[in-house]
């Protein structure tokens, strides 16, 4: 609530406060001669508290009005004693947050100096440590300033930062889900033709397999794009595991599962998917091969996934993203991943390891 008051009002609020405080003196008591009080420590007192008004604004010129009319009022005939001086308290606080470090520390040593050479002993240590304390106090508020700007500066470039390696996933989810299903529907497509005179029945599956990977295409790009409009709410889940035989049977690749299964993050699964449809698409985009297989291998300390094929070895063309997706989902996950043509020299390979 405070925060929403303007600060103009905020202001004009302390000069009042400021005013009313230091003439209680005046209002107080009366002189001990039973003269009325000057009306020169009057203008002393209001004019020492006016420049609160725009301590935001010019702070050093604030505290240095509020200075000298502090240091009049001793000039005025007859005035009560004035031991604190508080609008020069208030504005050396803005002193201390909002200037120059050299400017401030001058600003603290004319202040403490000027009350030791025009008061006494007692007031005048008594102003040195209200000065100091003020002093000390503003610089705390400047230091947590700075550093609660430092930690809204760095958590905008970690969002900034989290915003990119989001995007890049997706971009990777997207290449992968395109380029399989467009690969996959590309080869049904052109086998299309060859089994249409030859066996009808295999020429319908041909043509399901076709709607099929488009269908799940759809499916999956529709996901994306859900999880971009919207900020909250349920989503479909991402392909893990499980999915994985769908996908391998899908594409007409052998598949093998070795060893104890036991429990990945699910960052992991979608990894070992998203790196199978890649390499499986680059088979089928590249690779001429026969045959490909798919070898899920689950050791003690690490799972690794394994697709190779009997094509010509040849990688993919060193532009594309399909490889260096399958790198950077292996080690976004602490893993890594190598690919390159067999050491029989019969066809390609790619493998991924996970630590458990």
């Amino acid at each position: 609530m405070w925060q929403r008051v303007r600060p103009v009002w905020v202001d004009l609020g302390l000069v009042v406060l400021v005013v009313a405080v230091q003439l209680w003196p005046f209002l107080a008591r009366g002189s001990e001669s039973g003269d009325p009080w000057s009306p020169g420590g009057y203008v002393c007192v209001v004019a020492s508290a006016l420049p609160v008004l725009w301590r935001r604004r010019a702070p050093v010129a604030a505290l240095v009005t509020s200075l000298v009319a502090t240091a009049l009022y001793d000039l005025a005939e007859t005035t009560p004693a004035q031991p604190v001086w508080y609008a020069g308290l208030v504005v050396s606080y803005n002193v201390a947050v909002e200037s120059p470090r050299w400017l401030r520390v001058a600003l603290l040593v004319f202040g403490i100096g000027g009350t030791v050479v025009f008061k006494s002993s007692e007031t005048a240590l008594r102003s040195a440590v209200l000065f100091i304390a003020v002093y000390a106090i503003g610089r705390a508020v400047a230091a947590a300033r700075a550093q609660a700007e430092r930690m809204a500066h760095e958590r905008e470039i970690e969002t900034e930062r989290a915003a990119e390696r989001e995007r890049a996933r997706i971009a990777r989810d997207m290449h992968d889900i395109l380029s399989h299903a467009v690969s996959i529907m590309v080869v049904q497509a052109e086998a299309g033709p060859v089994v249409l005179a030859k066996d009808p029945a295999r020429a319908e599956a041909t043509f399901d397999t076709i709607a099929a990977a488009g269908r799940d295409a759809m499916v999956q790009l529709r996901r994306i794009l859900t999880v971009l409009k919207t900020d909250d709410g349920p989503h479909a889940p991402q392909p893990t595991l499980v999915d994985l035989p769908k996908l391998v049977a899908d594409s007409g690749v052998a598949y093998e599962v070795v060893g104890e299964p036991f429990a990945v993050s699910p960052d992991v699964e979608l990894a070992v998917y998203r790196i199978t449809q890649e390499a499986i698409t680059n088979v089928i985009r590249h690779a001429n091969a026969t045959r490909a297989d798919v070898r899920l291998t689950w050791e003690p300390k690490r799972l690794t996934v394994d697709i190779t094929d009997d094509g010509h070895g040849t990688p993919v063309p060193s532009d594309g993203n399909g490889l260096i997706g399958i790198r950077e989902r292996a080690a976004a996950c602490g893993g890594t991943a190598v690919a390159g043509p067999r050491p029989d020299g019969r066809g390609f390979r790619v493998t991924a390891r996970f630590p458990a």
